[in-house]
C-alpha cells in the first residue's frame, strides 16, 4: 500500500510539513517521487515513521534518532523492547504524580492528613528519574553505578526544606554565572563565587562529591550534547565558560 505525504500525515498525526523536512534532512525519505512530483511511501516508510515518533515522544534530537535508526545491525524488536521500557518508566513516575495530586486534593477536603514533605514527595521521585533518563548513561559510564544509586536515594529522601535549599543554590549559582559571563574572565571573584555555590548544590544531591567529580561535571557539561545545551540556553559558551571557571576554582 502506497501513502501520500496527506494521507500519512493524517494517518500518524506528524504534519506535512514535519514529513517534508524529514526528508530534507535524510531521516525519512519517500519510497518513490512520483512525476507529479508527489511523495509516495510505502509500508517501510511507515514503520520507520513509527520508530521517529516513539524516539521524539522520549526526547531523542532528530540527529541521534536518525544514527540509531541507519546504524548497522539496528534491531526493530529491540528497539520496540527499549521503547516499552522507558514508556513503563514515564508511566510509574505519572502514576506517582497523580497518587499525589490526589491525595492532595483528599487532604484539601479534609478527608485525610497529609504531611508537608509528602506534598513533594513526587517532585522528588520525578526529579531522580529524570535526571536517570537524561544523564544516567553518561554518569553511570563515568562514575559507576554505585555513586548514581547513592544520588538518587539521596535526592528521594530529600527533606522539604533540603529539597528548598537545593533549588534555592541552583537559581542563585545560574544568576552568578551569567554575571560573571558578563565579566567574560572565568577566574574573576563572580564566576569563582558560582563554582562554590554549584558546589554547595552538589553536596545537597550528590552524597560522593569530590574535587575529581566536580571537574569531571565540568568536562561532562562540554563534552556531552545534552548537558551543553542546558548551559548553552543560558547563553553562548556559557558551557565552556563555566568548566574553565571550575578548572579555576581547584586551581587546574
Amino acid at each position: 500500500m502506497e501513502f501520500t505525504v496527506n494521507k500519512l500525515s493524517k494517518m500518524s498525526g506528524a504534519s506535512a510539513r514535519t514529513l517534508r523536512y524529514y526528508d530534507e534532512i535524510n531521516l525519512l525519505k519517500p519510497a518513490q517521487v512520483a512525476e507529479s512530483g508527489y511523495r509516495m511511501y510505502g509500508q517501510e516508510e511507515l514503520d520507520t515513521l513509527q520508530q521517529i515518533l516513539f524516539y521524539r515522544e522520549l526526547g531523542f534530537p532528530l540527529d541521534e534518532i536518525k544514527g540509531i535508526l541507519y546504524a548497522a545491525g539496528f534491531d526493530k524488536e529491540r528497539a520496540f523492547q527499549s521503547h516499552l521500557a522507558e514508556l513503563n518508566k514515564k508511566r510509574e513516575r505519572l502514576d506517582v504524580l497523580i497518587n499525589n495530586v490526589t491525595k492532595s486534593m483528599s487532604a484539601m477536603r479534609g478527608e485525610i492528613e497529609m504531611a508537608d514533605n509528602e506534598k513533594f514527595e513526587g517532585f522528588k521521585q520525578t526529579l531522580a528519574a529524570e535526571n536517570e533518563e537524561k544523564y544516567g548513561t553518561e554518569i553511570r559510564a563515568k562514575y559507576g553505578d554505585v555513586v548514581v544509586d547513592a544520588s538518587n536515594a539521596k535526592i528521594k529522601g530529600l527533606t522539604q526544606c533540603q529539597y528548598d535549599e537545593g533549588e534555592r543554590l541552583r537559581v542563585a549559582y545560574e544568576g552568578k554565572l551569567l554575571s560573571a559571563l558578563e565579566i567574560g574572565d572565568p577566574t574573576s571573584e563572580t564566576a569563582q563565587e558560582a563554582c562554590d555555590l554549584h558546589r554547595q548544590w552538589l553536596l545537597v544531591f550528590n552524597p560522593n562529591y569530590s574535587k575529581e567529580y566536580h571537574i569531571g561535571l565540568g568536562e561532562m557539561y562540554v563534552a556531552d550534547e545534552r548537558f551543553k545545551a542546558h548551559y548553552e540556553k543560558m547563553d553562548s559558551g556559557c558551557a565552556e565558560f563555566f568548566r574553565d571557571a571550575i578548572n579555576a576554582y581547584y586551581g587546574e
